[in-house]
């Protein structure tokens, strides 16, 4: 099993403040691969990167084989990116905004049938998707976008806290089906979340990053042990002292 990324040397600047000094990790396909660290650790910087909005200072980043910088149009091809304050139109029903979505990502309509189909499916809403999203409670609408995201098969799938604000219910349908499609989809993920929980139970690795620098790499189990830690908040606290 391949890596679908590769993070060599990655450094961003932002005038005289450096906010990722020159970090390292990969994800494997099927892998999900949780970054983690404090407010301004370098965390979304990181993930904004491998997405293709923001560009690196120093470095290489390969997804899927391709060069984030030299590759972008392609590399937006085979990544999925669903930020922690993303919207959807208002106005829209559910099933008219993964239509909208589906005609983007695809040309032909064999394909987006096949998205549309395979999101209604992993969002769950059943009868909802008649409704317009201005109706919908926070979790629906997350989860109609996660649907959206991960709806193109993704070679990665990139989720910046992906429960935000979700109740436990809900965090926890959403946390499932993250976990069983980067199982059966075969899809890597980066995700990025402040819920240590959430990343114990979707983890297989974890990356902690504090001021721009990656101090640990491991699964949670190494993790917890390397430090003596009954849980990754014992961790994470200890590494971003």
């Amino acid at each position: 099993m391949g890596d679908v990324l590769e993070v060599r040397g990655l450094r961003k600047s932002y005038g005289k403040h450096e906010a990722v000094k020159g970090i390292d990790f990969s994800v494997a396909e099927n892998e999900i691969f949780a970054l983690i660290g404090p407010n301004g650790a370098g965390k979304t910087t990181t993930l904004r990167i491998v997405a293709t909005i923001l560009q690196p200072s120093a470095g290489s980043v390969i997804v899927d084989g391709l060069d984030v910088e030299r590759d972008a149009v392609k590399v937006r091809e085979r990544i999925a990116y669903l930020p922690e304050e993303a919207g959807a139109y208002k106005n829209l029903t559910g099933r008219d905004y993964l239509r909208f979505a589906a005609e983007i990502y695809f040309a032909e309509k064999d394909r987006q049938r096949e998205a549309i189909e395979t999101a209604s499916t992993l969002a769950g809403l059943g009868d909802r998707l008649g409704d317009k999203l201005g109706s919908y409670s926070k979790g629906m609408t997350r989860k109609l976008l996660l649907a959206r995201t991960i709806m193109t098969r993704p070679r990665l799938a990139i989720l910046d806290e992906p429960t935000s604000g979700l109740d436990v219910l809900n965090g926890l349908e959403v946390r499932r089906t993250i976990k069983q499609y980067a199982r059966d989809g075969q899809m890597g993920v980066l995700l990025s979340s402040h819920n240590m929980l959430e990343i114990e139970f979707l983890s297989d690795r974890v990356g902690i990053i504090h001021e721009g620098v990656l101090h640990e790499v491991g699964t949670p189990a190494e993790l917890k042990e390397r430090y003596g830690a009954a849980n990754l908040e014992d961790v994470f606290a200890e590494v971003a002292r």
